[in-house]
């Protein structure tokens, strides 16, 4: 199993920016471009998916605790940035750092590099049992793809774009403007181009020049058991498509569960009521219940107490990231006085309170009571 501190040469401990710096380093080493050793392709995409981890606190406690088998139950994407292709170092760079080549040092963006897709958001919606047992569900988003027929450039089959001759490809132009202080000179962003540094004469008619469209994407989504309201899956590279070339964004899915009319969740502990007679709570008794794998019977010890619960172990909810593990299913119990009682049970019962009280005589407690408060 792969120990992502060891692959990147970094501590256990180490903050985001030791991880950044090793990252930059070790790819350099390893990218295919660069190393042309038969496992450098292996080594690079190992160096993705620790990297990716590493950063990303949820993955990265999950990480810590359960290894990279837990990310997996957990629902998390491992398969890494670079599971489709590699791009050269700078659009990797470009795509990790916002701009960092082999100078090591930032510099000013050129606008024609690769630009990463922004990530989206799903909020979906499951009932109680579904986020208990986890399922497989089909979603539906809308985010912007690389447009097929152009290829992404924009531009209508059989030309392409030309660099624009305003501000000569780099987007940005510089500005004289006279003030009673003299000439104030300042960069902005190019008007003819608005900042690509290429302009399109014959815009493909698909993306109209955009190089992107918006299209609805069906996805298989492997909801894991154990999920809560709160609960986020990352879905790598399913978000919108970058630019120029650049890798998707993410798409993240935020998971609501709605309440359940008969269960109570506390993490993986769920919590039930039930309501028991007089008689049952003396002498114990085997009822039998609702739980989340169906009906059960639970033993109600002898003398129970109003408010004390019966646990059945393992009857809970699984754990997220251990899904083997599962919580207790908790049944707090309640002693119900009947109000409505036939002459042989009102018999009985006045027979009991003579026993429990020593009186003996047939006076009846209601008319006893009615004594004390004349």
């Amino acid at each position: 199993m792969s120990d992502y501190y060891e692959i990147l040469g970094v501590s256990k401990d180490a903050s985001k920016d030791e991880i950044k710096s090793a990252f930059r380093k070790m790819a350099r080493k390893w990218h295919p471009d660069v190393n042309k050793a038969p496992e450098a392709e292996a080594k690079f995409k190992e160096l993705g998916k620790a990297y990716e981890t590493l950063m990303d606190d949820d993955k990265r406690a999950t990480y810590d605790r359960f290894g990279e088998d837990g990310l997996q139950n957990a629902g998390f994407n491992t398969q890494g940035p670079f599971a489709n292709g590699f791009g050269d170092l700078d659009e990797v760079f470009s795509s990790f750092f916002g701009g960092f080549g082999f100078g090591g040092g930032s510099r000013r963006q050129d606008p024609n590099a690769p630009q990463r897709g922004d990530d989206l958001r799903l909020d979906i919606e499951l009932e109680f049992e579904e986020a208990v047992f986890g399922l497989t569900r089909e979603i539906k988003i809308d985010h912007l793809e690389k447009c097929s027929t152009c290829n992404g450039t924009g531009a209508k089959s059989g030309s392409k774009p030309t660099t624009c001759k305003t501000c000569g490809g780099t987007g940005r132009v510089q500005q004289t403007t006279k003030t009673v202080l003299g000439h104030f000179t300042q960069i902005v962003t190019c008007p003819h181009c608005h900042g690509k540094g290429t302009i399109i004469s014959d815009p493909c008619p698909d993306c109209n020049g955009e190089g992107r469209k918006s299209v609805e994407k069906k996805i298989e989504l492997k909801i894991p058991a154990g999920v809560d309201t709160g609960s986020k899956m990352r879905l790598s590279h399913e978000g919108d498509a970058g630019i120029n070339g650049g890798v998707a964004g993410d798409l993240y899915v935020v998971i609501h569960v709605k309440p359940s009319m008969y269960y109570r969740r506390e993490g993986i502990n769920v919590f039930t009521k039930i309501d028991i007679s007089p008689a049952q709570a003396v002498l114990g008794d085997v009822i039998t219940i609702k739980t989340l794998d169906g009906e059960k019977e639970v033993s109600i010890p002898s003398g129970i107490q109003h408010g004390e619960a019966v646990k059945l172990r393992g009857a809970g909810v699984p754990n997220l990231s251990k899904p083997s593990l599962r919580g207790d299913h908790i049944v707090v119990v309640g002693i119900k006085t009947p109000t409505h009682i036939s002459n042989e049970e009102k018999t009985l019962y006045q027979r009991l309170y003579e026993i429990q009280s020593g009186r003996k005589n047939k006076e009846s407690v209601k008319e006893r009571l009615k004594g004390v408060f004349k």
